[in-house]
């Protein structure tokens, strides 16, 4: 569940450097030397793969820009964070123009680097949130948009469809928090209703005396509160989807009235002199088997076979094991883009203590036992001790002590640490001090022999030279090879 950071730069060192910085905050990384390279790799077949470019926008070839334009035409949803030592007002305006996300000048402080790359992934999941959500809203939901595979889901997705491309009534059954109702609002649309209303009515929330009211609407002066018409969710839903979630819980009289409603395709508000046509599909849902419901009385047989015509049965999550960690990933993308948390996934022993358990609330319990996992924990991955309820382990709240990032340089001395990455505090030094210091080392260490330093670095010599003014170092006693 890791993210990959693309680091493209023609400088060896500086792609070396910023790997250090990035894989020490937990993501994966990729290099590419040059814009061409960098664009066969987001544009081929593996380009999914990659979630964050860092981008230098002075390369040989193909420069940052022209790159960085290509990747706005053909992975608009990519983020591109710009890298560059010249800063002028120019080329931050050009840049964010052809689409970057942020801009930052070199050297930049790790913490800059990774604050920019956690607001890119930030806003790429609220994207993809707000397209959800817009989706729902619009009645546009479809079956691609359900989270998990299992095999027990991939019979749901079935008959969710054939049943989205007729007009027949479909029945929904299930546990609480299966996702009952995200199934009716992919049948929507799915179906040719797709895009128009999708109305939700919890019967089971409704107080008694305002059933009626509230289903099939009433007129002005009707009853005593009645201050103004109203349509009732019927007249609401009209072109579109009815949804009755707990249809179960309806009150017998009214089962009595919405059966003449799917009947006669037409409802009689409160207080009305003459019915009013609608045009309506009905998904109904219950957690409750209506079956022994009918056999009880509680339960109007005719109704049960008029809404039973099509039955869709969600499994509970334990039946469907196999989609928690895609489910456990969807969600902690959610809240880290809406509580601004930086949780980079879950370790494999919280996955399987995830997928053992029975999760009788099913996905509804799951998402906000998630949600308090994501407050407790005290790290970039969710470990076990961040689910006490389920692990029975007492959550851990420490800050860890800072750990010094693996030596940039490998030398044939015995000498370790000999260029510090830490200041004395323990915090990161800056991308510059540690360049310069890296150059003076590896000068020192190859006695001057600039031809031998450029080539254990990975750069050319007139790049050396030029790094060599840019930090002012000391070589009046260094001879050149």
């Amino acid at each position: 569940m890791g993210k990959t950071v693309l680091i493209v730069d023609d400088d060896p060192t500086q792609r070396r450097l910023l790997q250090a910085v990035v894989e020490k905050s937990g993501f994966s990384t990729l290099q590419a030397g040059d814009g061409d390279s960098a664009l066969d790799i987001v544009l081929g077949a593996d380009g999914d793969n990659v979630h964050v470019m860092l981008l230098d926008l002075v390369m040989p070839g193909r420069n940052g820009m022209d790159t960085l334009t290509e990747v706005a035409k053909n992975r608009p949803e990519l983020p591109v964070i710009v890298l560059t030592g010249k800063g002028s007002i120019e080329a931050v305006v050009e840049a964010m123009k052809a689409g970057a996300r942020d801009f930052v000048v070199k050297p930049a402080a790790p913490e800059r680097i990774i604050v920019s790359i956690r607001n890119a992934l930030d806003v790429k999941t609220l994207v993809g949130e707000v397209k959800r959500l817009k989706k729902t809203a619009e009645g546009g939901l479809s079956f691609d948009d359900l989270i998990g595979n299992a095999g027990a889901m991939r019979s749901v997705v079935a008959m969710g469809e054939r049943g989205a491309k007729a007009n027949i009534p479909i029945l929904i059954t299930g546990e609480s928090g299966v996702g009952k109702e995200v199934i009716a609002r992919a049948i929507q649309g799915a179906s040719e209703r797709s895009g128009e209303p999708f109305i939700t009515v919890n019967c089971g929330a409704i107080a008694e005396n305002l059933v009626e009211s509230i289903l099939f609407g009433h007129e002005k002066g009707s009853f005593t509160g009645a201050n103004a018409k109203h349509l009732g969710k019927f007249q609401e839903a009209h072109t579109g989807t009815l949804f009755l979630d707990e249809v179960g819980e309806l009150p017998l009289d009214m089962q009595v009235k919405l059966l003449r409603v799917l009947q006669e395709g037409e409802v009689d508000p409160i207080g009305s002199k003459r019915p009013v046509a609608v045009d309506v599909r009905i998904i109904s849902a219950t957690n409750r088997d209506l079956a022994e419901a009918v056999k009880a009385g509680t339960f109007r047989e005719d109704l049960y076979y008029r809404l039973n015509v099509f039955p869709i049965a969600v499994p509970p999550l334990r039946e469907r094991k196999e989609d928690i960690p895609a489910l456990l990933e969807h969600f902690i993308k959610r809240f880290n883009a809406q509580e601004r948390l930086t949780i980079s996934g879950a370790t494999a022993e919280t996955i399987e203590l995830l997928r053992n358990h029975e999760w009788k609330g099913n996905v509804r319990q799951l998402e906000n036992t998630v949600f308090r996992a994501m407050i407790l924990s005290d790290g970039d991955k969710l470990k076990p001790q961040d689910f006490p309820q389920i692990s029975g382990m007492a959550p851990v709240l420490s800050t860890p002590e800072p750990d010094a990032l693996t030596s940039l340089v490998e030398t044939t001395s015995a000498q370790e640490d000999a260029v510090s990455v830490l200041d004395r505090d323990g915090h990161l030094r800056t991308l510059e001090d540690i360049e310069r210091d890296l150059i003076q080392f590896a000068i020192e260490n190859y006695s001057g022999h600039m031809s031998e330093v450029a080539r254990r670095l990975g750069i050319g010599r007139s790049t050396l030279y030029r790094k060599v003014r840019e930090h002012s170092l000391d070589v009046d006693d260094v001879r050149s090879a």
